[in-house]
């Protein structure tokens, strides 16, 4: 009786589908290789490397040139203390002065005025100063207190003149003298040249300056320098 209930049961059961075992999948179609494709492919991580390793070389062929740290005026001349050197990225089209160059480089003038933080390159200087057109170079020796302290090369100044007349002068005189004394004799020049006048065992305070005017001016300048009669002020450069 058992066994007839067992095989009862076991037959009202529905079958279950038989399931593929792992071993039984079909195998996946082979892959189409594209070698033209993976040649391309390392080409291009080929050239990238390459380009990559000729942009670290052109960057270390780097050389010491001068640069400006200061204004230098036109007509002036690089110093120590208007330069220092810097390294740049050698490039055979550009003129650059090398730092090696330097002790030459400064007994050249400028051509034309130099701004700070420029890299000096060689059409900047020549030889002899070239006055710009319409300019002069007009020289002035100063007692101190007739000029700025710290007065340097580059500087906008006006040019005034300065001293009484005689103590024989009539009062109209003087009074003409008063107010031709408050007016400029140059409204505005620049600074080209400082140099300080001094003995070797007193210093006299006295400093001659080279400044570069308008050539309508130059005269009247020169002038009055000659008679000693010239202050000079700072004023805002244009």
């Amino acid at each position: 009786m058992k066994i007839q209930e067992r095989t009862g049961a076991g037959a009202g059961r529905s079958a279950a589908p038989v399931q593929p075992s792992v071993g039984d999948r079909l195998p996946s179609p082979p892959r189409e290789r594209k070698p033209a494709l993976a040649a391309l492919a390392v080409l291009l991580i080929l050239l990238g490397a390459l380009g990559a390793t000729m942009l670290v070389l052109r960057a270390g062929d780097r050389v010491e040139v001068v640069k400006v740290t200061a204004p230098i005026p036109a007509g002036g001349s690089i110093s120590k203390s208007n330069s220092t050197s810097v390294m740049v990225a050698d490039d055979p089209g550009i003129h650059y002065v090398k730092w090696e160059q330097f002790d030459t480089i400064k007994t050249y003038k400028a051509v034309s005025a130099i701004p700070a933080g420029s890299v000096v390159v060689g059409e900047m200087f020549a030889k002899e100063a070239k006055l710009p057109a319409g300019k002069a170079s007009v020289g002035v020796a100063l007692k101190e207190g007739q000029y700025p302290s710290d007065i340097k090369s580059g500087d906008s100044v006006a040019a005034y003149r300065v001293g009484t007349r005689s103590a024989g002068s009539s009062d109209a005189s003087d009074n003409d003298s008063s107010s031709s004394s408050s007016n400029a004799l140059i409204a505005e020049a620049r600074v080209e040249i400082v140099t300080k006048d001094s003995d070797s065992t007193v210093s006299t305070g006295s400093k001659s300056l080279t400044l570069l005017v308008d050539e309508a001016d130059a005269a009247a300048l020169a002038s009055a320098a000659s008679a000693g009669e010239v202050a000079i002020v700072r004023v805002p450069g244009k």
